[in-house]
């Protein structure tokens, strides 16, 4: 029987009020408080740019000490990387932006159809909405459970395009693929037992988070997505146009990402940060919107097996290092998680001893 993690009210369609022409913003996605932070400029010093990560550097017997190394130092002291060299298709990508973009050039009544039900995240709407006073994001998502197959819902992989559909399919498998190679890779970097990461994840809960922020006629008043870590285990993340909008916060300061070309942006989510006893930190994130043009991203998460609990990884708790976490079951963290309002680390604060 499949769990029920929550859900999120029903909002209006931000894409339907950026096509009204409105010259201000209404009120309630109006967020003033954001735009008072600082935030460095994109003609940065390279220093200030996320580490970039060669996946086949860490396939090469002999590069492969020092490109682990620039990993556990990045997922140490940004939480985010860029990968390149990720050996995910081409092909398999580009079917999948191009396919996202279709999905959202849908009819608001077609799209609709994959609405979100009562009570359940699934679907087309928004996320973490649970009060009708509640400042709202502008944007858009459309929210799947990829795997495990008997958390699909029937209304949404199975009655979606075929074309659709299928890119998800494969664009899924290779991301599983993927996140359980990082994932290892991480395990070794910090001498933690590969079977922990392995017993957590290989049968974990993987689901996609596909995002469009319209173009907003007052974009220094809105957030796309208020700042947040993500709750997950690891997050790879796939920017579908060329509009960018990513910030994290390093240092008290809001820095501007840029997507390299073929690349993932990877980050660490509050799980791993949970699992590895702190030693990986969840950074917070932010979304920003444009007037010119929407922009379009899809999340992929990886988190670990609803059935099993949560905690720091054993081989990583000592005498010298005692936990830092509690141990919870997994899907008592997801409906915790989806009972809140997303704000920065507020949910990992509670797991804390």
């Amino acid at each position: 029987m499949e769990p029920k993690l929550g859900g999120s009210l029903p909002v209006p369609v931000v894409q339907e009020l950026a096509k009204q022409n409105l010259a201000t913003v209404p009120p309630r996605y109006v967020r003033p408080d954001q735009h008072q932070q600082m935030i460095l400029s994109n003609s940065l010093s390279s220093s200030s740019q996320i580490p970039v990560i060669d996946m086949q550097k860490l396939s090469d017997e002999y590069l492969m000490g020092s490109e682990l190394q620039a990993l556990h130092n990045a997922c140490q002291e940004w939480g985010f990387f860029q990968l390149i060299n990720h050996g995910v298709d081409a092909a398999v990508v580009e079917k999948m932006k191009l396919q996202v973009q279709e999905f959202f050039n849908l009819p608001t009544e077609e799209k609709r159809k994959f609405g979100q039900e009562e009570g359940d995240i699934q679907g087309y709407g928004q996320a973490f909405v649970v009060s009708e006073e509640q400042k709202l994001d502008w944007a858009d998502l459309f929210y799947i459970v990829t795997a495990p197959t008997y958390l699909r819902k029937p209304h949404l992989i199975p009655k979606l395009p075929s074309t659709f559909r299928d890119a998800i399919e494969v664009f899924a498998s290779e991301l599983k693929i993927l996140a359980m190679k990082i994932l290892k890779l991480m395990a070794k970097a910090l001498d933690m037992e590969a079977e922990e990461m392995e017993r957590l994840f290989a049968q974990g809960m993987q689901s996609m988070r596909m995002n469009y922020y319209p173009p907003c006629p007052q974009p220094e008043l809105v957030t796309g997505l208020y700042p947040h870590s993500d709750a997950v285990g690891l997050t790879i993340l796939l920017q579908v146009n060329e509009m960018e909008g990513l910030q994290i916060k390093k240092d008290g300061v809001w820095i501007p990402v840029s997507p390299l070309p073929n690349a993932f942006i990877i980050n660490v989510g509050d799980i791993l940060e949970i699992v590895t006893n702190g030693a990986y930190r969840s950074i917070e994130h932010r979304a920003t919107v444009n007037s010119i043009k929407e922009r379009i991203s899809i999340a992929t998460f990886l988190s670990p097996n609803l059935d099993g609990h949560l905690g720091p990884a054993a081989s990583l708790v000592t005498p010298q290092t005692p936990a830092k976490f509690k141990t919870i079951g997994v899907t008592e963290y997801f409906k915790g998680l989806f009972s809140r309002e997303l704000a920065g680390k507020s949910y990992l604060d509670l797991m804390r001893i």
